[in-house]
């Protein structure tokens, strides 16, 4: 059934405040913004002139690409026709008949500007050339060959240091875009699921997480942005891992958890954000790079597992079915974690009864723990 006009404006304006709230988009770019910026600070962008460009969008890294070149050749241009003048080249100026020119066959503005592009360019047409009569022409073709290199060379390595950027690897590396809760190896985990899209390994991985909430002090002051150090791991660890293929994260919900006083029915109701880093260096060009994510309670599905998406072929290679790289299912898990560790506390049961789709009851093995 089609929906409505009304529920899609309404499913927009949700996605858009939820993307408001978040400090990390699920690409990993950072909503923030600067205010009040001194101008002496504006002035660093200027004087780190290089790391400026690199940041800077492509549009604008040809724009200044093209005016540098341009510009630079309208200038010595210029400089060339002033030389051709004061010598008195031009052809309106009447030389005599055995007169040699500083730049041969410059003798209008155009020409000079052409002189100005094969000179730094190394075109060399064979029209326009330089002669030995005028120092001032010969410094200036050597100043100008200096100036047009190191542009070149400018321009060359912010364009490598743009196309080889660490974050363009982080690209082919991805999350699943919601996180599961269920038990896993005897106790209840949060899970999130990774792979890198390429062969070529990440050396020297590392994970780990933020919770980032609002919080008050005993004194009565509001942190906005309270972090939480939240600790990751794989089967193998939680150092050097070898990502050679998919594989998930899981944190341990315990007693040290911020999210062991949360349940199923509660969850959703918390304002957090959970954000995961992946730090590693790419193996075929030792860049280190991070990649990042962030989860909001809603992106959180408490009794719900991942399906397995590594199988082994006929011919005895290891395939991985992105297919399943995202899909949940549910399990048979308990409504909270004090109800999985079988201990005494805040149940946290709903007084209203609300049914909880996709969950199991399941019995707790003590007897004098209450019955899901």
């Amino acid at each position: 059934m089609t929906r409505s006009l009304r529920e899609l404006v309404k499913e927009y304006i949700t996605d858009r405040r939820v993307r408001k709230c978040r400090l990390v988009n699920k690409d990993g770019s950072c909503n923030i913004e600067f205010g009040n910026v001194m101008h002496r600070n504006r002035l660093a962008y200027v004087l780190d002139i290089w790391t400026t460009f690199v940041e800077t969008r492509w549009r604008f890294v040809i724009l200044h690409f093209t005016a540098s070149f341009t510009l630079s050749w309208f200038i010595f241009g210029l400089l060339w026709y002033w030389i051709a003048r004061d010598h008195g080249d031009l052809e309106w100026q009447n030389p005599p008949e055995n007169h040699t020119a500083c730049a041969g066959n410059v003798d209008t503005l155009t020409y000079a500007f052409l002189l100005s592009l094969e000179t730094q360019t190394t075109i060399g047409y064979g029209n326009i050339y330089v002669t030995d009569v005028c120092p001032g022409a010969v410094a200036l073709i050597v100043i100008q060959s200096l100036i047009g290199t190191i542009i070149h060379c400018f321009w060359c390595g912010v364009v490598m240091a743009k196309i080889a950027l660490p974050k363009k690897r982080a690209k082919t590396i991805t999350f699943t875009d919601k996180a599961v809760i269920c038990p896993k190896k005897g106790t209840l985990c949060l899970q999130i699921r990774v792979a890198n899209l390429r062969k070529t390994l990440m050396i020297g991985s590392q994970i780990y997480g933020k919770l980032l909430r609002t919080t008050i002090t005993p004194e009565g002051e509001t942190i906005i942005l309270d972090q939480v150090s939240i600790d990751f791991m794989v089967d193998s660890g939680k150092d050097s891992l070898f990502f050679v293929c998919p594989f998930t994260l899981f944190h341990v919900i315990d007693k040290t958890s911020p999210f062991f006083e949360m349940a199923v029915d509660t969850l959703h109701q918390q304002e957090f954000e959970l954000v995961v880093f992946l730090d590693g260096t790419a193996e075929s060009t030792s860049s280190s790079c991070q990649v990042r994510t962030s989860y909001i309670p809603q992106e959180i599905m408490w009794g719900y597992d991942f399906l397995p998406i590594i199988s082994r072929s006929k011919e005895g290679k290891y395939r991985v079915d992105f297919s399943n790289f995202a899909k949940e299912v549910p399990v048979p898990t308990a409504h909270c974690a004090y109800c999985y560790h079988n201990e005494a506390g805040h149940h946290h049961h709903s007084i209203s009864g609300i049914d909880n789709k996709g969950f199991e009851v399941i019995d707790i093995e003590k007897p004098n723990v209450t019955k899901m």
